[in-house]
């Protein structure tokens, strides 16, 4: 099987050194290909892909800014695998990650992949508080990380496999420029491919590194879920409004506790109690904790009000989606 990794970049040249240093660890013999697409950006990577062209088999194409999807199909179209494995440019891969992902699709071949996410030792505090959000089961993470006999895995664009055929089959991403990933889920399964969770295929994911960055990802994450909801009928899910109920009940916490009692606000202090426990168990740090809580926090309120932005523009405004939303289409 011949794969090709395709990378679209964005302003983050010292990013993807990292990602290329770890790819070439596991694959100095040149096997695979490195297809790296520059989305149109201002600070090119052209040096660090320069570095590489010596000990990767590396392709570096560039073309006008149109959003991650896009890139994706650009450097497909253009890659001579016949498997495409697709990567954030944030992200890191552990030292066995191909051939984890070779001997699983040689076990059990399937059309598209998707891998899991953790934190690596070199991250920040907040970045491991970050990810300790995105992936924990008590703040709804841990939902979308998991597969069952009636439950698929959504694959995330920043870790996943396509087949060419599948790629050919689909048309790839759509032009839409925030969850496009989940477009080309439901594509995928709608033209009969099948997909699967490769647990052990798990890459070291950066996340975004403030606060604000995390909230508006968070934001524009939720604004989408309800436009995808309405690309795709029969696709929505009550979790799914979770974090809304979040900032929902907050909102009617301060209500209660002005006219009548605390217990609403205890309800919470207990759930942050337990998120704070949780991350210092299985990070061991307190700071780690600390954080972890505000980065939960954050997670709920910018997916939770970005989710029932678009809701009231859809069906309450009436708009249609490229109308609620023209910056989420390039």
């Amino acid at each position: 099987m011949r794969f090709s990794i395709i990378i679209p970049v964005y302003n983050r040249p010292e990013e993807l050194d990292e990602l290329l240093q770890s790819i070439y660890v596991q694959d100095k013999e040149r096997k695979t290909e490195i297809v790296v697409v520059e989305d149109g950006s201002e600070k090119q990577s052209s040096s660090v892909v320069s570095a590489y062209e010596n000990l990767l088999n590396i392709k570096y194409c560039f073309k006008k800014n149109s959003g991650p999807g896009d890139s994706r199909n650009y450097g497909m179209k253009r890659a001579s695998g016949d498997y495409f494995i697709l990567l954030d440019s944030d992200c890191i891969l552990p030292d066995n990650y191909l051939s984890i992902v070779n001997n699983a699709l040689e076990k059990e071949y399937v059309d598209a992949y998707g891998g899991p996410d953790a934190a690596h030792s070199s991250f920040t505090n907040w970045q491991k508080a970050i990810n300790y959000s995105m992936t924990s089961f008590l703040t709804t993470g841990g939902l979308r990380s998991e597969e069952s006999p009636t439950k698929k895995f959504q694959l995330r664009s920043f870790n996943m496999g396509i087949s060419k055929k599948a790629f050919a089959l689909t048309g790839g991403f759509s032009k839409q420029r925030i969850g496009e990933d989940i477009d080309l889920n439901f594509k995928l399964l709608e033209k009969g491919c099948k997909t699967r969770l490769i647990k052990d295929a798990f890459v070291y994911h950066k996340r975004r590194t403030s606060l604000g960055q995390f909230y508006k990802q968070t934001r524009n994450f939720g604004a989408a879920r309800p436009i995808l909801n309405k690309m795709h009928p029969g696709s929505a899910k009550l979790n799914y409004w979770l974090p809304s109920f979040f900032v929902l009940g907050l909102l009617s916490s301060m209500v209660i506790w002005y006219f009548f009692s605390p217990i609403g606000f205890l309800i919470y202090a207990l759930y942050f109690l337990a998120i704070l426990i949780d991350s210092f168990v299985k990070n061991k740090k307190i700071a780690i904790a600390l954080s972890s809580v505000m980065a939960a926090f954050i997670q709920f309120l910018g997916y939770g009000t970005g989710f029932l932005r678009s809701v009231y523009r859809l069906y309450f405004q009436r708009k249609g989606i490229k109308e609620a939303f023209p910056g989420m289409f390039a």
